[in-house]
């Protein structure tokens, strides 16, 4: 019997071809999402694209220089723009392990890679920035939003260099795995087996957060997180593939946030991005809330509610932020970077990268 052992031999058994999504003959809609990928990749190529980047150094956004949340501690952050319309509908997100590269995924117009550059903690400045199209294994650039809507990614081994990469697609629901050369993303070597149940999920609903346990007794396992699953809406439901088979796993949802991403830490536990907003109650606008959940938390049969580590709205320098990854600081601390998805709607939403240390303990309270 084949032994599901390291990052590789575990995709091994968890990949299945998918060939009709790459014989899809279905004929490309119009939409503007179409024109834009359209306009940015004519031939389907790689292209380099501007993006300029202001910074943030003060998470208030009255200007408040406070830094500590608790067990976070604010490092800085970026609004980015770009006069390129297909930049925007960020919401999946990579980093290599010092958190200089980064992959990302729009809900509409493919891949961006780059660099962030640094001064000491803080990220001021994105270079070396690059566009390109999601392509199906046979190789044909993919431009149906139903095939392009990209939601989640993670890095399963090697770096953005050089390495494999999850991505996580909501509508035509599915959770490939590319390859990734010098911040290029290839066409996908297969995708993970889905589990039954998953085509009850809603169109629009899917694989919202994906990543690749990075320690426990499942390391190197996927794990993947539906937004909003039917059913119990006491729970948010994904899966967890051990050795190639999807488990069903679950969180305990509080007050109605969505999830829209997850990273996992280096010893296994894991860390949830959600978000909340509802047309009734319009007026308080977009909210943001983090969650730690332990190693052993996450496991088939337990509903753990986890560690709230932080939980905003706007009157902090937050938008729809949709997606998160997990690096290394300098000094070896555990640094959580998020995104945001603009909806390319820059009138109204901004791109925002933000950045976190996640402590080991909360601070301390000032002495009286």
């Amino acid at each position: 019997m084949f032994a599901c052992k390291g990052a590789r031999a575990v995709f091994a058994c968890a990949l299945i071809a998918l060939p009709a999504l790459a014989q899809d003959r279905q004929a490309p809609d119009h939409s503007d999402a179409s024109r834009r990928t359209e306009h940015n990749r004519a031939s389907a190529t790689v292209l380099p694209i501007e993006i300029t980047a202001r910074r943030i150094t003060s998470f208030e956004r009255n200007g408040d220089a406070k830094r500590r949340y608790g067990r976070l501690e604010f490092r800085g952050g970026l609004v980015l723009d770009s006069p390129d319309p297909a930049f925007g509908g960020l919401s999946g997100l990579a980093l290599d392990p010092d958190g200089r590269r980064f992959a990302m995924v729009s809900d509409e117009t493919g891949w961006l890679s780059g660099e962030i550059v640094y001064e000491a903690d803080a990220p001021v400045g994105i270079r070396n920035a690059r566009m390109g199209p999601f392509r199906a294994i046979a190789g044909r650039t993919l431009d149906r939003k139903r095939d392009l809507d990209a939601e989640s990614m993670a890095l399963i081994e090697g770096t953005l260099a050089r390495g494999l990469l999850l991505i996580g697609f909501e509508r035509n629901h599915r959770i490939g795995v590319f390859p990734i050369v010098d911040g290029i993303i290839q066409a996908p070597t297969g995708y993970l087996k889905l589990p039954t149940e998953a085509r009850r999920m809603h169109r629009n609903k899917g694989f919202e957060g994906v990543a690749v346990l990075g320690g426990g007794p499942h390391k190197g396992s996927p794990i993947a997180f539906s937004e909003r699953f039917p059913g119990n809406p006491a729970l948010h439901t994904g899966w967890i593939w051990v050795k190639g088979e999807p488990q069903r796993v679950a969180i305990t949802s509080i007050d109605d946030f969505e999830i829209t991403d997850i990273a996992s830490l280096a010893d296994g536990g894991l860390i949830v991005l959600e978000r909340r907003f509802r047309w009734s109650e319009w007026m308080q606008g977009v909210k943001m809330r983090l969650r730690k959940f332990s190693t052993d938390e996450i496991r088939p049969g337990a509903t753990p509610a986890g560690e709230i580590l932080l939980e905003s709205d706007l009157s902090r320098e937050i938008d729809n932020m949709e997606g998160v990854a997990v690096h290394r600081g300098n000094r070896g601390e555990t640094v959580l970077t998020l995104i945001s998805d603009n909806n390319f709607r820059s009138f109204l939403q901004r791109t925002l990268l933000l950045q976190f240390t996640l402590h080991d303990f909360p601070a301390r309270a000032a002495a009286p």
